[in-house]
């Protein structure tokens, strides 16, 4: 992009691309064209036609395309809002239309796999800096994105080893203009620590949600009618989408055994001493568990009253 006059003060990318307009795509661009100084021109791909509509309507972007290759021509940044199995079909189709220095990135809430599936597709002259963000709601679709759904929330990356560090810092910095707190770490730990806050979790949501399915149907019906907020926070992540949740769990297997598997012992005990009537035991661990209930509250990352349905991992 040798040549081009320089951008304008306060702006970040000339062009951005956004392959995919759900949930956290429509977000996103709701939260750039808040502040339109940041990026001179947002294109948007998404391969549903009723989405890229939609989008049209909403005013999400400058211009719409079908083929994530034409919305990536001339690019400085694209991000991919799609579930995590798509990874590699995407960066395969746009490899050979990308700028040299473009910043290629995702949303996906498992990181070494994005890496594994695009960095042998992207062509040397681009910087991979795969990405995290940790909000959203269990919707999806265009009409379900809001410009602050990552004000104060972390915005986690994973660059490869020996990216380089003004790549990422540029990215960075329109994930804080928007809000967000952004942090760099290792890809194998960030998903090691999301199987447990947020992949386990979905995963007993979807296994007392299928319970509750499976129970008589006088039973059912009482469970859905007097559904207390434990049941009703479990059926609001059990509602995510499945799709995008099939493939954080297969590309995320080896983490979220291991944690499952810590869990399962967990549980075993903590059976053993309802089993035997142990109340010390059961109240040791209630105090424990108060007190991480406490952290999250004191780094702000608990759910405001107003906002009941968000939660940390969404559609794309």
């Amino acid at each position: 992009m040798s040549g081009e006059a320089p951008k304008p003060e306060g702006m970040i990318f000339r062009r951005m691309a956004l392959i995919g307009i759900g949930h956290i795509g429509s977000s996103l661009a709701r939260a750039i064209r808040r502040e339109p100084d940041m990026v001179g021109h947002l294109a948007v791909s998404d391969l549903d036609p009723e989405a890229q509509r939609r989008a049209g309507e909403l005013g999400l972007a400058d211009s719409l395309h079908a083929e994530p290759a034409d919305a990536v021509a001339g690019a400085d940044c694209v991000v991919l809002c799609t579930p995590v199995g798509t990874c590699r079909a995407i960066s395969r189709a746009m490899a050979g239309h990308l700028e040299p220095g473009c910043i290629v990135s995702d949303v996906g809430s498992v990181k070494r796999a994005p890496i594994r599936d695009m960095a042998p597709n992207l062509p040397d002259h681009v910087h991979l800096v795969p990405g995290h963000p940790v909000a959203g709601t269990e919707h999806s679709g265009p009409d379900s994105g809001f410009a602050e759904l990552f004000t104060g929330r972390y915005w986690l990356l994973t660059p490869p080893e020996g990216t380089d560090p003004d790549a990422v810092e540029r990215l960075a910095g329109l994930y804080r203009r928007i809000g967000a707190m952004v942090e760099v770490m290792d890809a194998e730990y960030h998903d090691k620590v999301l199987a447990i806050t947020s992949h386990v979790p979905h995963l007993i949501a979807y296994t007392i949600v299928g319970t509750a399915v499976d129970l008589e149907k006088q039973i059912q019906n009482d469970v859905i009618r007097f559904s207390a907020s434990g049941f009703r926070d479990f059926t609001r992540i059990a509602g995510s989408n499945p799709i995008m949740w099939r493939d954080i769990f297969l590309n995320n297997r080896e983490a979220v055994l291991e944690m499952l598997q810590r869990f399962s012992e967990d549980l075993t005990a903590l059976q053993r001493a309802i089993r035997w009537g142990e109340g010390e035991t059961l109240q040791t661990l209630f105090t424990r568990t108060r007190a991480i209930r406490r952290g999250v509250i004191e780094a702000h990352q608990d759910v405001p009253p107003s906002m009941t349905d968000r939660q940390d991992d969404a559609d794309p």
